[in-house]
């Protein structure tokens, strides 16, 4: 048995997916400094938080946060944090990048641990899987089927898109050798300024 509105939750899923926002800009920034195969690592991370995220809501986390909203707001402020030091670590690395050397100077957990950080602790992840994620999931029905229906649609759609954004990035990486501390001061300005945005946001 398919979810319930299955194709709406495929045409929410595809927005949401394909709309830029912190995990893209990671994923453009991690594609130019240590290559498209090496940030699927951080994509595996990204697409592994919101799996979590996912199963947490189904079978009730959702409703914790629901009861204490005050979380949400702790997620909001750690996740702000990490991506200053995320910023940071771009903007400092900018002095001493270079293409040719680069593809192994963060481990592999490391690019894990930021695609899933960064996806983990989005206020708006959390919000869209406690929310809205639970609307298309019938009780009456197959509730563990319908539920991997619904996960492997949203890893496949939000892997893809990261990929496609990180591939694009990938295409003008010729470019960007000759700029590399251009690109790291502006990808480390764009997690700044959404650092901002989220921090002065109304959640």
């Amino acid at each position: 048995m398919l979810p319930v509105d299955y194709f709406l939750f495929l045409q929410i899923a595809f927005f949401l997916c394909i709309t830029p926002g912190t995990p893209r800009v990671v994923i453009v920034t991690y594609a130019i400094n240590y290559g498209l195969k090496r940030s699927i690592i951080t994509a595996v991370g990204d697409v592994s938080a919101n799996t979590l995220q996912m199963i947490l809501v189904a079978f009730g986390a959702g409703v914790l946060v629901s009861l204490y909203p005050d979380i949400l707001n702790y997620l909001r402020w750690i996740g702000i944090l990490y991506l200053l030091y995320i910023a940071f670590d771009l903007f400092k690395s900018s002095n001493i990048l270079n293409f040719n050397k680069n593809t192994t100077s963060k481990s592999s957990l490391s690019l894990f641990g930021d695609g899933f950080l960064v996806a983990f602790l989005s206020p708006k992840a959390w919000i869209f899987f406690g929310a809205i994620f639970p609307q298309f999931l019938n009780l009456q029905g197959d509730f563990i089927i319908q539920l991997i229906v619904l996960i492997i649609s949203w890893v496949v759609l939000d892997f893809s898109t990261l990929m496609l954004y990180g591939f694009a990035a990938e295409k003008i990486v010729k470019w960007l050798k000759t700029n590399p501390k251009t690109i790291n001061t502006i990808s480390a300005c764009a997690l700044v300024v959404i650092a901002i945005v989220i921090a002065f946001a109304n959640i």
